[in-house]
């Protein structure tokens, strides 16, 4: 009777592990799909037009995305002596593209005169957020 219990008792471990071992297999393999794009956190101000400029607001882009253009015309709308504005158009600045490992266009990054990324959009932006998000980090710079 003793041994009966023990091996039932040894059964309901064993079944309780593999259990589990079957819910964390299952957790990891529905693991959710990564939704973002890495956006680099420091560029080589060599590398863009007007390194002298305190500020750059560079655009990442390809002619077959559909909502590049509009955001074209919003970036070199920032252009200024305090900002050095471009669109590094994919077939015209791949080498830039690989070099920063751009996956998803567009991609527009704003950063300082050392070259760290301040800020990032990834995807469309209305001008107003951009013209923002520009405002905001030149206002908090020392």
């Amino acid at each position: 009777m003793i041994l009966r219990v023990g091996i039932g008792l040894v059964l309901v471990v064993v079944a309780v592990i593999v259990a589990l071992l079957a819910e964390r297999r299952r957790k990891t393999t529905n693991a959710p799909i990564r939704d973002t794009y890495p956006v680099p956190r420091q560029l080589h101000r060599s590398d863009f037009p007007r390194p002298e400029a305190p500020w750059l607001v560079a655009l990442f882009s390809s002619r077959t995305c559909d909502s590049c253009a509009s955001m074209r015309d919003k970036v070199l709308a920032l252009e200024s002596p305090e900002v050095a504005a471009c669109d590094l158009e994919f077939s015209e600045a791949r080498a830039l593209h690989e070099r920063y490992e751009i996956s998803g266009v567009p991609m527009v990054v704003l950063a300082d005169h050392e070259g760290v990324v301040r800020r990032s959009f990834v995807g469309p932006v209305t001008a107003t957020d951009l013209w923002a998000a520009v405002a905001a980090v030149r206002a908090d710079a020392p």
